[in-house]
């Protein structure tokens, strides 16, 4: 028989002792090396204006690149998607959760980013470790780059299939693995980031495809944060470097530059026929709630309607790297690359400079271990198309009270 209602069951010792003794033990040796990481209250977004904790911040750690997430226009949509139907799908999309508002949005995205079909996912972590396992399996062989995103790590590892860890952004060693594996494997994929969320840079895009053609390869690219912002028509990293069509597997995520929540992966026809029917991610959960479909939606209007915001995105990129600069630290990237990282190296101090900035009223991103191999702790100071000129200036003299001595 179970304990009387109203007790609670006794901890169990086990090896080390009970569980929570254990996990104590863990948040001690995390919090003396400086990675314990705690939440905190963000709300009343507008713009890039925020209260954290009771006090109002100008936000430069988000990745609002074009200033959507606060957009009026994108709220009444989900208000008016509320005021006419339920909140949730209720049910997984093969079950009867597919509502007419995910169908309309993936043939947006379609639309949006020129492939035949795209299909919707509740994340773009649950897009990853859905599609890549879908894909390849035991008897395939996937090369990665080093600093791809955590989501496609475990997307990969889940495959089964047998990994080669490419050096980062390094098509020689693509190149090289690709010929050393010729006739070896069933199925070979090249995963790559599209633009690299910690450093900013962006993958070599053309010339991974390229290589793909020549061995008989197919590619996959995570356009999270190209999606929007890339590209004469800001489709992204496919488009700026002229090879859409090329890219067979193309996923990109719905909460960065267009401010909603979700993600997608974008194709032919029978990929998303596919993945409909294998992905996991997608098979075996809930689907989106239908009024953030329909925000996605009036987002993606929004972005092909403005480019404006693309625009004033990289004006605001250009300043910051340029005040960086003036003040000794020369971020790595593209001239107006809309992330930037300032290395710091050790993690304490990363958190002190990210406090210190936090005081003056500046929310910036102190990025560390595990996100970060050791010794590379950061700030990642993200640019968006609603940050003013006298926000972008109050940062850069806060960043010049604060930051530390550049590195050499």
């Amino acid at each position: 028989m179970g304990p009387d209602a109203g007790t609670v069951a006794t901890a169990t010792t086990v090896g080390d002792g009970t569980l929570d003794d254990v996990l104590a033990g863990e948040l001690e040796k995390l919090g003396r090396a400086g990675l314990r990481r705690t939440l905190r209250p963000v709300h009343g977004r507008t713009g890039a204006h925020v209260v954290v904790a009771g006090q109002p911040a100008t936000d430069f750690s988000s990745n609002d690149y074009l200033g959507l997430a606060s957009d009026p226009r994108v709220a009444a949509a989900v208000i008016a998607a509320l005021d006419g139907d339920a909140t949730g799908a209720a049910a997984a999309r093969l079950i009867s959760g597919n509502h007419p508002a995910h169908e309309s949005l993936e043939r947006d995205i379609a639309r949006y980013k020129q492939t035949d079909a795209a299909l919707l996912f509740a994340s773009g972590y649950l897009a990853n470790v859905g599609a890549i396992p879908a894909l390849v399996g035991p008897r395939d062989a996937i090369y990665a780059d080093a600093l791809n995103h955590a989501s496609l790590i475990d997307g990969c590892r889940l495959s089964r299939a047998e990994v080669r860890v490419m050096p980062h952004r390094d098509v020689d060693a693509f190149g090289a693995a690709l010929a050393a594996d010729r006739g070896r494997f069933r199925r070979r994929l090249i995963v790559v980031d599209g633009v690299f969320s910690m450093d900013g840079d962006v993958a070599p895009l053309d010339r991974l495809v390229e290589l793909a053609r020549d061995h008989g390869a197919w590619t996959y690219v995570d356009d999270a944060h190209g999606t929007g912002v890339l590209g004469a028509h800001g489709r992204g990293t496919a488009e700026h470097f002229g090879v859409e069509g090329a890219v067979e597997i193309v996923m990109g995520t719905l909460g960065k530059a267009l401010g909603v929540a979700g993600a997608y992966v974008a194709g032919s026809r029978p990929l998303i026929d596919y993945l409909t029917n294998r992905a996991r991610g997608f098979v075996f959960t809930t689907g989106t709630p239908p009024a953030l479909a329909a925000a996605a939606a009036a987002a993606i209007r929004i972005a092909r309607a403005e480019p404006e915001r693309r625009d004033r995105l990289r004006a605001v990129a250009r300043r910051v790297r340029d005040g960086l600069a003036a003040l000794g630290h020369v971020c790595p990237g593209v001239p107006d690359g809309h992330i930037i990282p300032v290395a710091i190296g050790e993690a304490g101090e990363t958190i002190r400079v990210g406090a210190a900035l936090s005081g003056r009223g500046f929310l910036v991103g102190a990025v560390r271990p595990p996100t970060v191999a050791l010794g590379t702790s950061r700030l990642r100071i993200t640019a968006s198309a609603a940050h003013t000129d006298a926000q972008v200036d109050g940062l850069l003299e806060a960043l010049g009270a604060t930051l530390p001595a550049p590195r050499p």
